[in-house]
């Protein structure tokens, strides 16, 4: 836990940003494996750690924006709880430590969302991920679970994002402590990186670490010889020779400041050559990145010049087709190429770079055209590049990169 200053400044700035109406940040409760005592490892909501810092279940932070009245809204524990857990914190002396005033039982929050409505005032809330949040909402809102993603809080959302997207020097010193965490699994899992070895043994040699220096691991550690599957969890299968192991994995401290390192081994000890070249890419794809993000510059020109940099090479070793250029390659193409359905390859494409697959296909041409014209120093035809990314009208062509980029292609030389 960091110091109360540092949760009553960030709720400050909370309240200000939203501005108006009551905001309630939701913990989580336990979850049960098969039955109700027996539980996974709790783990507390992001936002609420970030804004009120307790880890115990069954807590919701109430934040009034408007006459800046805040409470921890929970139940007090009882006998069977000291009986299992031994002694635990009052709730009245965690809301202190975290600069809270007041307390309130769980009871009390129906009647504080019930005065706000009828008040006229709206009552911001994030978008819920577990069924017993939605089932919460649902009773104290009447809004249906199927509705409540789309009812969330803009305002609120927007609010959060901004204020976590930069992190304090506490934060970052947790999410170097995170990392070294993560670099002991990638050491222990290149160190049993052999054939024979099981990817499910060394998933568990992670977890261990994971749990031995921190809280737990950040997401399921991903250790497989399948790199192509995004998820491939540790199977039983043995490692075998010539192949390589994909580990994706990272841990979270004892304050849940996470990391996610991904490395790739050679079963064998050493890359052939095929691999070495892939490999090469793949660390100087990184490299880049690191050379070119910096503050003003948008995540997603980071990500299209990696994109880039990926494609030149990987048609340098003839492992990609220029398809760009075809007119005639089009959405069913594509979908065909990756070997998956249309729906996942689609979902896939939303959750990697937030837009469909025709929205890729076309931003990415129209991305490849800027190139080409910018390299062209003034001099480059606007009709050629057009034929020369695929589009078979220059007009269409010149409509879709304003429309993309703000500008007309003639004029991008001037923007350079």
């Amino acid at each position: 836990m960091f110091s109360k200053t540092t949760y009553t400044e960030r709720r400050a700035a909370l309240r200000q940003l939203v501005g108006h109406g009551l905001i309630l940040i939701f913990g989580n409760n336990d979850s049960p494996v098969n039955y109700p005592a027996n539980a996974y490892k709790f783990r507390q909501d992001s936002s609420f750690l970030y804004f009120f810092g307790q880890k115990r279940d069954g807590l919701v932070g109430v934040i009034d924006a408007d006459s800046g009245r805040e409470l921890l809204v929970g139940d007090e524990i009882d006998i069977d709880d000291i009986v299992w857990y031994g002694s635990v914190k009052s709730v009245g002396d965690m809301a202190a430590e975290v600069g809270v005033a007041e307390t309130a039982p769980m009871a009390r929050l129906q009647t504080l969302v019930d005065e706000a409505v009828k008040g006229g005032r709206t009552v911001h809330f994030l978008p819920p991920y577990r069924f017993d949040i939605q089932i919460q909402l649902f009773d104290l809102l009447r809004i249906h679970p199927s509705e409540q993603r789309e009812a969330a809080s803009k305002e609120l959302i927007h609010a959060v994002v901004k204020l976590r997207s930069k992190k304090s020097a506490e934060e970052i010193e947790e999410l170097e402590r995170a990392s070294a965490i993560g670099h002991r699994m990638h050491t222990a899992a290149m160190r049993l990186c052999r054939p024979g070895v099981t990817e499910q043994y060394i998933g568990g040699v992670l977890d261990g670490i994971a749990s031995s220096y921190g809280c737990i691991v950040s997401f399921p550690s991903i250790v497989t010889m399948h790199g192509e599957i995004l998820h491939g969890y540790p199977s039983p299968r043995p490692l075998e020779a010539g192949r390589l192991m994909l580990c994706d994995a990272g841990a979270e401290t004892n304050d849940n400041y996470c990391s996610d390192h991904t490395r790739t081994t050679p079963v064998s000890g050493k890359f052939d050559t095929r691999q070495r070249e892939i490999y090469d890419i793949v660390c100087d794809c990184h490299d880049l990145a690191l050379s070119v993000a910096r503050p003003g510059v948008k995540w997603w020109d980071v990500h299209m010049d990696v994109c880039r940099l990926m494609t030149d090479r990987l048609k340098a070793l003839g492992l990609m087709k220029q398809h760009f250029a075809d007119s005639e390659y089009n959405l069913e193409c594509f979908v065909r190429d990756m070997g998956y359905s249309k729906t996942l390859v689609n979902s896939k494409m939303q959750a990697l770079a937030g837009q469909s697959i025709g929205q890729f296909m076309k931003s990415y041409r129209l991305n490849v055209a800027q190139r080409m014209l910018q390299e062209g120093n003034g001099s480059a035809n606007v009709s050629e590049v057009a034929y020369a990314i695929g589009f078979n009208d220059p007009k269409y062509f010149t409509k879709c990169f304003k429309e993309f980029f703000g500008y007309l292609p003639s004029e991008v030389f001037k923007k350079k």
